[in-house]
């Protein structure tokens, strides 16, 4: 008798899609609600359409999914806004993320969580802090009114964000907690080492599947050769002990630079920089309408994976367990909320300091729509699967985690949904003062 989970399994996850986009446009609300209630609905009350043991398998899935996650936002940012809110993206996605994880951090001294050491503290924070880039552009693609710099903001935030978490949690605040003691110094250097090393990785694999993409013109080799360029990326940094997910974020964003660089050059000058000759610029790598085809695509394949995380979420999700520590929940909930909001107020009042003049200020409507934009997700599930089984507190973890994942989407998702529903009905507007 032949065994036909995966099949069960792919009809479920794509009936799912289908009924959740269905239900949302007709109730004008984003399709990630759904979404969620309707994977842990299915999971919990119809298990014959989820035939395959995900908490058996938990790491493999969730390992196959990632890149596809990652790389259909990555593929999003166009060269041009990166250099123009390059500042701006290292503000979101590095220093106010090292600087809510210190904050958050500091709460030891207050015994916030009883029975946590400081080690813990980082990494309980850095897996909270984290942003799922799947949840912010399913509920934000359904309003209109926000200005496309406030997006390039937000899909940078929730990538970079991601990456900044990671290195955190795996190299300082889990070994921390885990032994209980670590050497800054040691720690600091190697968080560094890690994010260089990264970035160099990435660099590197983006200018050479770049060229490789030179080799065909066709929309379809195209699209599964960012595919293989994410999972090469994502597996390679991993053997090599560096952070994955900042490897192929950086290596996906490089090619789709270079691709930029190339779409628009005047192909009609005559003369050619040393540059454009090293990258062969007389051959084609894509096309516009090519790209729109991969954007849609690869959209679709993250959006898939996402539906596989929520599954993934179904299986962790006990009441009972949320129930029990509810109040550390809440806590979390509101520190992390309170946490972002100051953060992001560097763009609503000060942004006109002249040593960081890209950061320009985008007013209180700005700020309270980047702080509401930091809904948790995929991310933090990851992380928090990840702790050792022996670790005494890793029950409270998970609990907190799943908690603070489901509230972020559902009070940030329904606050920004009943502000564009129902108070901001003007057309889109430039957001940025000048």
């Amino acid at each position: 008798m032949h065994s036909f989970a995966p099949e069960i399994l792919l009809i479920t996850i794509l009936s799912l899609v289908i009924f959740s986009d269905a239900l949302a446009n007709r109730l004008k609300i984003p399709s990630v609600f759904i979404l969620l209630i309707g994977s842990y609905l299915v999971y919990t009350y119809f298990k014959p359409a989820v035939p395959i043991d995900l908490a058996e398998n938990f790491s493999t899935v969730i390992l196959f999914c990632i890149p596809l996650i990652f790389m259909g936002d990555a593929l999003h940012l166009h060269f041009s806004d990166i250099k123009k809110h390059a500042w701006s993206i290292f503000y979101l996605a590095v220093v106010a993320v090292a600087l809510s994880i210190t904050v958050g951090a500091s709460l030891s001294y207050f015994n916030v969580f009883e029975g946590l050491g400081l080690g813990a503290y980082v990494a309980l924070f850095a897996i909270n802090m984290a942003t799922d880039a799947v949840s912010v552009q399913s509920v934000l693609s359904r309003f209109k009114g926000i200005n496309h710099d406030i997006k390039v903001l937000i899909e940078g935030e929730s990538l970079g964000n991601d990456a900044t978490a990671v290195i955190a949690f795996f190299f300082i605040g889990l070994p921390w907690m885990v032994s209980g003691h670590i050497d800054a110094g040691v720690a600091a250097m190697d968080a560094v080492r890690v994010f260089v090393v990264s970035t160099a990785i990435g660099l590197a694999l983006g200018f050479v599947f770049y060229m490789l993409m030179k080799l065909f013109s066709n929309k379809r080799g195209e699209l599964f050769a960012f595919i293989v360029e994410a999972y090469v990326a994502y597996v390679l940094a991993e053997e090599m002990h560096i952070s994955g997910i900042l490897t192929l974020i950086v290596a996906i964003v490089a090619t789709k630079a270079w691709i930029d660089t190339d779409l628009s050059t005047d192909t009609s000058k005559k003369t050619k920089s040393f540059m454009r000759k090293l990258r062969l610029g007389g051959f084609e790598t894509t096309t516009h309408e090519r790209l729109e085809y991969i954007y849609e695509m690869a959209k679709e394949f993250g959006y898939i994976a996402a539906v596989v995380i929520f599954f993934a979420l179904a299986e962790m999700v006990d009441f009972h367990l949320l129930m029990e520590y509810k109040t550390e929940i809440l806590i979390m909930f509101v520190l992390t909320t309170l946490i972002r909001a100051v953060s992001m107020a560097k763009f609503a009042f000060f942004g006109t300091v002249k040593s960081l003049d890209s950061i320009k200020p985008v007013g209180v409507e700005g700020w309270f729509i980047l702080t509401f934009s930091g809904m948790k997700g995929a991310l933090s599930i990851i992380l928090v699967h990840l702790i050792p089984d022996t670790f005494a507190h890793k029950e409270m973890f998970e609990a907190v985690t799943i908690g603070v994942v489901v509230l972020s989407i559902f009070v940030y998702g329904t606050t920004l949904w009943t502000y564009f529903t129902f108070f901001k009905k003007e057309e889109e507007k430039n957001i940025f003062k000048s």
